[in-house]
């Protein structure tokens, strides 16, 4: 869509990450409305560039790197982080991993914390799951780490919900495997 079918309208690639809402009011004349998105400012910097100029793959962020480390450090089975960051509004990256039973799972979560903090980073946003500790989540808003038990990871199977987004595994140090 450009200027050449409508001369109000912008090309895409001017656009610049908004949503445009299309409506028709109550006589009949068309209105747009630009909302930016709610997501994080940097983000959204990732993800414009990444449109605009069609990079390639983003190196991992620090933090997230950290809480991957910190999984690690207590021998959490299998983490995965997804880039869902395209596909997803809410977050940029999901960090997966589980435990083989509900107490490691539950210091599986606070060595996340602490890593994070202790990389310079902020305590999470959010944390759900923590009663039960079959699923924590760990909310630090650029990403958002999943902490799961062994038989609540393969029931829900998160990875194969997200399979088609890009995929970074991490061995047993926490370092990004190629």
């Amino acid at each position: 869509i450009g200027s050449a079918m409508d001369p109000r309208l912008k090309p895409l690639s001017q656009l610049r990450c908004a949503t445009i809402s299309t409506a028709t009011n109550s006589i009949g004349q068309r209105t747009e409305t630009r909302k930016e998105s709610p997501r994080s400012e940097r983000g959204k910097l990732r993800r414009c560039s990444a449109m605009n100029n069609h990079a390639g793959p983003q190196p991992l962020p620090p933090m997230l790197l950290a809480a991957a480390r910190g999984a690690a450090d207590l021998q959490a089975r299998d983490v995965v982080a997804l880039d869902v960051g395209d596909v997803l509004g809410i977050t940029d990256w999901f960090v997966v991993t589980s435990a083989s039973n509900t107490r490691q799972v539950r210091r599986v979560a606070e060595q996340v914390e602490e890593a994070v903090k202790s990389a310079g980073g902020d305590g999470p946003l959010r944390v759900e799951g923590l009663e039960d500790a079959t699923w924590i989540l760990l909310d630090f808003g650029l990403f958002v780490v999943h902490v799961f038990y062994d038989e609540t990871r393969s029931f829900y199977d998160i990875e194969r919900l997200w399979s088609d987004v890009p995929k970074v595994r991490f061995d047993q140090d926490g370092i990004p495997t190629p």
